[in-house]
């Protein structure tokens, strides 16, 4: 037979799980300077062109 678990512990636990990896989340994200902050948007701006300008049109017959 398969173990016996408490469904309100079990609850419990996997929402406090899932807040502590969203803190971590948080504490990464609002724990950085402007520059850093910064960086990354630039960062993230420039892959997005870089995916941008690497995407198929719908009617390429490729």
């Amino acid at each position: 037979m398969g173990e016996i678990v408490n469904l309100k512990r079990f609850r419990k636990r996997v929402a406090r799980e899932q807040a502590a990896k969203d803190a971590d989340a948080q504490r990464a994200r609002f724990g950085q300077t402007k520059a850093e902050r910064q960086q990354t948007q630039d960062r993230e701006r420039k892959l997005n062109t870089m995916l941008d300008q690497h995407r198929l049109d719908e009617d390429d017959p490729a």
